[in-house]
């Protein structure tokens, strides 16, 4: 912003000054007032594209009258405001420098400028200064320097400014270590990747594993080294020409595909496409993006007419590796080769995943290109929160003053590796902010590392630790998301979150506030034989479901799934559902979709969450489609909605030959028709509230699709944009009930 801010003010004939300071940029201008009112307009009308006005306020100043305008030295003082700006895309300009052989930039894989390059994954401070990045020990060579002193290049203030005379290089190294001779690394990087080779290359906010997607014997090969057995693949393309080969795009998928933040989106790929199967062999949808680094772009152009599988550089669930001896450790039996570089990365940043639900585009994983941007919250935080997430897909968020910041994504924290990746991004971001926290929210399960983390830190330091219902969360990250005041009336589906009552929730309906809820509706519950593990064996949830449904002329031998099911396991397994051994009863909607999509396309087992859920939606008949029965019980101070008519009638229909794309089809409507039941049951008594869509079964955009549209125009329908709707989103939610808590 600040170059951008210099360039108008000289337009215009403006004297004064512009500096970064931690609220943001604060400007000094001196004019007459018909150039002050030219000046503020454009900075408003063609601020560059990846600049977020939030506010504009000016006031008058009495001060001498500098000569000139100049950017000064940032200072660290002031409110507690971040004023990093999030890593942007390849510009168009940079671009044609790295592919022009006149240039002095030709092929140097970190050209950049105002605006374009890394940002937060090189901070290490703030202000964001030179000195204050990991660019500090390259010293800029005099034509650099020129063109960073020069108010009128493009360069003007561009912190990470490099060439190859004075900026980092990359290098090839094999596993070991052992650095390899190459005249042209990423020349011979893509020869490797075109001869069906796995190479781990450092990128911007961590290290890529990649290899020819169009290959079905390397893509088996890495999924084979990385322990990842399923789960889909993201692919790189090099263009939308490209990506328009692989994938049928809309145009609000292709603009999304193209923006700044260069985000994975989840679009339906296209059949005959050149693309293995093994990418993604679950779902019709496959996760693409562009690249966004000149690193990517030279590579992609090392290995022609060849889609690259671009996928986070870990073992299992892992975090991504991000420093080269910790690459090289790491990754030695996964990768053939690494491209190593010496720009060294200070925060993790996994890239961002996307996709577009009723046109618009929903952040599935809000990390690298979005991170860390804040979120005004209408009311400013009556002391600094730290909101610690959820077990899974974690991402905390750090609330003072009148912003909210969400850190980049961490993933599962279901082992030491990653829960250290999470204390340490804590810490960088309370460093960023200049923020100590006052208040710690976090989960009510007593087993989760992010719950244990903030009730340990808040005995060591003092601190009051706040618990929060998920659910409850998870509206209020809506509620925060779309500015919402409250009350609301919050349909919030997942796969389990513990209630105040000791039961596992996750099919609610909540008439909400920040400062508190009540429980208006939820799902009848499934059990759940051997607890955990019926989520990785989706085949006792099914039978559960059946043995709710018909009793014990539950049609089990007829059925195509139980076939696949030792009778030595399916046996016990009944048992135990029928005398309530061991299977906790859940409300959550996922299990539905478990139960329901393992029965319909008989899959007996899930290699990750959500993947029979995923693949579920997939099957779905396009179109509309008639809903099975259902019933809704409102006779407590609870109503519950009962899906045991919709059992019985999609498993006659499968028993009949239905085909598994119609029950999928005629499923989704029965959930979306009984979601709207449970709104209306609730607004009979709360009135008509804003109504909010939030939880990650809300992340399947047939559902949200279909309830939206029962719902309106009775009811004002909010889904999340920016925010996950799943658990990476509920640190936002967490962080303004405690601070609801707080002022109580």
């Amino acid at each position: 912003m600040r170059p951008f801010v210099c360039r108008v003010a000289r337009d215009e004939g403006i004297a004064g000054r512009v500096r970064n300071d931690s609220r943001g940029v604060t400007i000094e201008a001196f004019g007459s007032g018909p150039a002050l009112g030219r000046f503020l307009a454009r900075l408003a009308a063609e601020r560059p594209p990846a600049a977020r006005l939030d506010e504009l306020t000016q006031e008058p100043l009495d001060a001498p009258v500098p000569s000139g305008f100049s950017i000064v030295q940032s200072e660290a003082a002031g409110d507690r405001r971040i004023s990093i700006p999030a890593d942007l895309a390849t510009c168009g300009s940079c671009l044609a420098e790295i592919r022009d052989r006149r240039d002095r930039r030709y092929r140097y894989p970190f050209t950049n400028c105002t605006g374009c390059g890394p940002r937060f994954t090189i901070a290490r401070d703030v202000p964001y200064d030179r000195g204050a990045t990991a660019m500090a020990p390259f010293a800029m060579c005099e034509a650099c320097a020129r063109e960073y002193r020069d108010p009128g290049d493009r360069r003007f203030h561009a912190e990470p400014n490099a060439c190859p005379r004075c900026g980092p290089r990359v290098w090839l190294a094999l596993p070991g270590g052992r650095t390899l001779e190459a005249a042209d690394p990423i020349a011979t990087a893509g020869a490797a990747l075109a001869g069906g080779k796995i190479v781990a290359l450092k990128g911007l906010g961590g290290f890529h594993l990649a290899c020819d997607a169009s290959s079905a014997a390397a893509v088996s090969r890495l999924r084979a080294r990385k322990r990842r057995e399923e789960k889909p693949l993201a692919v790189m393309v090099p263009d939308l020409a490209a990506a328009a080969r692989i994938a049928e795009l809309t145009p609000a998928e292709r603009d999304l595909l193209g923006s700044v933040e260069r985000p994975i989106v989840l679009s339906r790929r296209r059949p005959g496409a050149a693309l293995a199967p093994e990418v993604a062999p679950d779902t019709a949808l496959v996760g693409l993006l562009l690249p966004y680094t000149p690193l990517h772009h030279l590579l992609l152009a090392a290995a022609p007419g060849r889609p690259l599988v671009m996928t986070s550089a870990n073992l299992s669930e892992e975090p991504i590796a991000y420093r080269n001896e910790e690459a090289l450790a790491r990754l030695a039996p996964v990768a053939d080769l690494f491209l190593l570089h010496d720009r060294d990365i200070e925060t993790r940043a996994d890239d961002s995943v996307t996709r577009l639900v009723r046109g618009r585009p929903l952040v599935l994983r809000r990390s690298r290109g979005y991170v860390p941007r804040g979120i005004r919250v209408a009311r400013p935080f009556a002391r600094p929160v730290l909101a610690c997430g959820a077990l899974l897909k974690n991402a905390f968020c750090l609330g003072a003053g009148a912003e909210v910041h969400l850190g980049p994504h961490v993933g599962d924290l279901d082992n030491l590796a990653t829960l250290e990746a999470f204390e340490d991004a804590v810490r960088r971001m309370e460093r960023f902010l200049r923020v100590k926290p006052e208040v710690l929210a976090h989960d009510l399960h007593p087993e989760f590392p992010s719950t244990d983390y903030a009730l340990r830190r808040s005995r060591a330091e003092g601190l009051q630790a706040v618990g929060v219902q998920h659910h409850h969360a998870h509206v209020a990250a809506a509620m925060a998301e779309h500015g919402l005041p409250g009350p609301v009336i919050g349909v919030s589906w997942d796969g389990a979150g513990l209630g105040p009552d000791g039961t596992s929730w996750g099919g609610e309906v909540l008439v909400a506030g920040y400062d508190g809820y009540r429980r208006a509706a939820t799902l009848r519950p499934l059990a759940l034989a051997g607890g955990d593990r019926a989520v990785r064996e989706p085949w006792r949830v099914a039978l559960a479901m059946l043995l709710d449904a018909f009793g014990p002329e539950a049609p089990v031998d007829r059925l195509a799934l139980f076939r696949q099911v030792p009778a030595s396991t399916l046996g016990p397994v009944r048992r135990m559902i029928e005398q309530g051994v061991r299977s906790p009863r859940v409300h959550g909607a996922g299990r539905w979709f478990d139960a329901v999509g393992a029965l319909a396309l008989c899959r007996p087992r899930a290699g990750y969450e959500g993947q029979v859920a995923m693949a579920l939606e997939a099957a779905a008949d396009p179109g509309p489609a008639e809903p099975y029965p259902f019933a809704l019980d409102a006779a407590g101070a609870t109503a519950e909605l009962d899906l045991r008519p919709l059992a019985r009638a999609a498993t006659r229909d499968l028993l009949a030959g239905r085909p598994a794309g119609e029950v999928s089809a005629r499923f989704h409507e029965t959930l979306a028709a009984g979601a709207a039941a449970m709104v209306e049951q609730a607004a009979g008594e709360a009135g008509r509230l804003p109504v909010v869509l939030t939880g990650g079964v809300f992340q399947n955009a047939r559902l949200a699709e279909s309830v939206a549209e029962r719902l309106e125009p009775a009811h004002r329908v909010f889904l999340h944009g920016q925010v996950p709707a799943g658990d990476g989103g509920i640190a936002l939610g967490q962080a303004l009930i405690a601070d609801a808590a707080a002022r109580r």
